[in-house]
């Protein structure tokens, strides 16, 4: 009798846990991406494109610091299905609007809390929403991501730190966000490197899904892991600083010594990052996704006609190296006044004055070198229709962040490069918020270096025109190794996807794969002078720098007229061809004018580009394109009008070369 009791008590306990499982499907507008969400004991979802899987089923949570486990059991309360299709007004980006379609399912569950899916055509995102009123600590995230075989990636591993404190994982909790990309099998990941996101996944039928976040704010940053040869990846977060102390680069970081054994604080009912998926079946899709963008927070600015996107002259790249002056080079009165009147004579629209106008390891931004006067400067450059813009260090403006603005608004900057942050914990990631609104208060525009990844925040506070969290150009002065020409026909279909990059492009030396070599103080880039220029319109950027020297500007007049009449927004962009680490070819818009930039590997191509989809009507066009020995010198280059003959463009792309047509 005992055992019969047993057993059927045992059959109750099945049937309850049958009739607690349930599962709900979102599919997006196409209806070619389908979402599966399993409640029950453990809360996860699946992905499917058509008849591929994109992700197998994967476990998602929160553990909370009071016991609490958001989605482990996961029994929903309710359900409420949304369907969306307007428009959004983009600001400062590579198109004016944005058709925001897709489907959403929100779930509420015990214990006041909600998961939100949406369902693009483009991609899958989910994200958390508490309303628990009263503080609690989030201990940890789940969020895995499963695969259903052992599928190639492309990973950016964090490059660990020597002398970091805490265990292997902790150390990289201290980085730039800046690496090229390791193809690899999922499995074969090293899992004692955490890898920063986005990073891409290569899928069966020639499909690839991306992987990164959106809408980041009041939370530590996502990095992912492969744990002991598994398929997938888990969520890893930096812990919430305990204890901090300045140092670092010049004195001018906040270094933490010792981590909570939490990742974030909460006191009040919100919202949590949106997880992405940008899932695409032609590689080119990927270069032109909006979707980071369309999930991020609108705009908390009231008047943006303060902000003035452009160009600006860099200094620190080319190591003030000006020549053909009668007057000693460097962090003075005289070689700004030497990049003023060059931007002026251009029509650039900035000039940046980077590390070096402030007095070293001080961290005191009111301590001017005594080689400078800030104001004589603002007022030569603003007589010649120049902005300028102060490089600052993360510590050194974050202990006086109004003061700081207010004075050096009032002394007519008109930004901020903000630089050294090299962290994404709760507390930094905060700190972009408090830096972007209080640059707004004082008609300041910011560019995020040493930044993690974008994540949709120049959406939120359009002020913040740029972020680095690349591994750009600047690299070339110092590392013999990399191939910096695949990464830069890689990054637009992954690091790109997530917005705006300072990749700091325009070297007018330029190398041959042979010939290159890393000179700190006179440096080259790798491929031709046509990538080059096809560079200012592959990649998205706001703010964008001119990376070599006035003196060498000057000696190339064409080229540098051409940079100078790139625009730095556009009406529209279209992805014409491209695929990932081989080529890429991009049209983008503005008023009656479209510009098409290419860019090769280090492989020769015959191009033949179809236009139709710009419906240009355009019969001519000027046309920058590799010389005949490009291959061997890489500055070598051809300009020539082109004559348009139905709807395709052909041309020649040199071993790491370029192409720019102007229709």
């Amino acid at each position: 009798m005992k055992n019969k009791v047993l057993f059927l008590a045992f059959l109750l306990l099945i049937s309850i846990n049958l009739v607690a499982q349930k599962q709900y499907t979102l599919q997006s507008p196409n209806e070619k991406i389908t979402v599966t969400i399993n409640t029950g004991d453990q809360l996860s979802y699946s992905v499917m494109h058509e008849n591929t899987v994109v992700l197998a089923d994967s476990p998602i949570g929160m553990e909370l610091d009071n016991g609490t486990v958001l989605g482990a059991p996961a029994k929903a309360l309710s359900d409420k299905r949304t369907s969306v299709d307007e428009i959004i007004e983009a600001n400062f980006y590579k198109r004016n609007e944005i058709e925001d379609l897709y489907n959403e399912l929100a779930l509420t569950f015990k214990g006041l809390y909600k998961v939100i899916f949406r369902a693009y055509d483009e991609g899958v995102a989910y994200r958390f929403q508490t309303g628990i009123a009263k503080p609690f600590n989030v201990v940890s995230e789940i969020a895995d991501f499963n695969f259903d075989a052992d599928y190639q990636a492309l990973i950016p591993y964090v490059l660990r730190r020597a002398g970091q404190e805490g265990d292997i994982i902790n150390q990289q909790f201290y980085n730039s966000f800046e690496n090229t990309y390791t193809h690899v099998n999922l499995s074969q990941m090293d899992p004692e490197k955490l890898a920063f996101l986005p990073l891409l996944v290569e899928l069966k039928d020639g499909k690839k899904v991306v992987i990164t976040e959106a809408d980041l704010e009041d939370f530590p940053g996502l990095y992912l892991r492969n744990e002991k040869g598994k398929t997938g990846f888990t969520a890893v977060h930096a812990g919430y600083p305990k204890t901090e102390e300045q140092g670092g680069h010049n004195n001018l970081q906040y270094l933490v010594k010792e981590r909570e054994n939490y990742v974030a604080q909460v006191d009040r009912k919100r919202f949590y990052p949106w997880r992405c998926l940008l899932i695409s079946e032609n590689d080119k899709d990927l270069a032109d996704s909006d979707l980071v963008y369309k999930l991020a927070s609108p705009c908390r600015v009231d008047d943006i006609s303060w902000i003035k996107p452009g160009k600006v002259a860099w200094d620190w790249w080319n190591a003030w190296n000006v020549n053909g002056v009668d007057f000693k080079a460097g962090i003075n009165n005289d070689t700004y006044k030497y990049y003023i009147d060059f931007a002026s004579k251009y029509g650039i629209e900035y000039v940046i004055l980077d590390e070096g106008w402030a007095v070293n390891k001080k961290a005191d931004l009111f301590q001017v070198v005594p080689e400078i006067n800030l104001k004589a400067l603002v007022q030569y450059a603003k007589e010649r229709n120049v902005g300028l813009v102060l490089w600052a260090g993360y510590a050194s403006i974050d202990k006086d962040m109004e003061l700081v603005c207010q004075y050096y608004s009032d002394l007519g900057i008109k930004g901020f490069k903000v630089d050294f942050m090299d962290r994404d914990d709760q507390k930094v990631v905060d700190f972009y918020y408090r830096m972007a609104a209080m640059a707004a208060k004082y008609h300041l525009f910011i560019d995020f270096h040493g930044a993690y990844k974008p994540t949709g925040l120049s959406r939120t506070y359009p002020n913040v025109l740029n972020f680095e969290g690349v591994y750009g150009l600047e690299q070339a002065k110092w590392d013999n190794n990399s191939d910096l020409v695949l990464n830069e026909v890689t990054i637009p279909f992954i690091r790109m996807v997530a917005g705006p990059l300072d990749y700091t492009q325009g070297a007018m030396k330029n190398a041959c794969k042979n010939c290159f070599a890393a000179v700190y103080t006179e440096p080259m880039s790798q491929g031709t002078r046509c990538r080059q220029l096809a560079e200012y319109v592959i990649f998205e950027s706001p703010f964008n720098m001119l990376c070599d020297s006035p003196s060498n500007y000057l000696q190339e007049d064409e080229c540098t007229k051409f940079i100078a009449s790139v625009p730095t927004t556009w009406d529209e962009t279209v992805v014409l061809d491209g695929k990932v680490g081989e080529y890429l070819v991009v049209a983008r818009k503005k008023g009656y004018k479209w510009y098409i930039g290419a860019i090769t590997n280090w492989e020769e191509r015959d191009m033949e580009v179809d236009i139709t989809a710009l419906k240009s009507g355009a019969k001519s066009g000027k046309i920058f394109r590799d010389g005949p020995n490009a291959n061997r010198v890489g500055k070598d280059y051809v300009t020539e009008q082109l004559q348009i003959w139905g709807n395709t463009i052909k041309f020649h792309l040199a071993k790491g070369g370029g192409a720019v047509v102007v229709l």
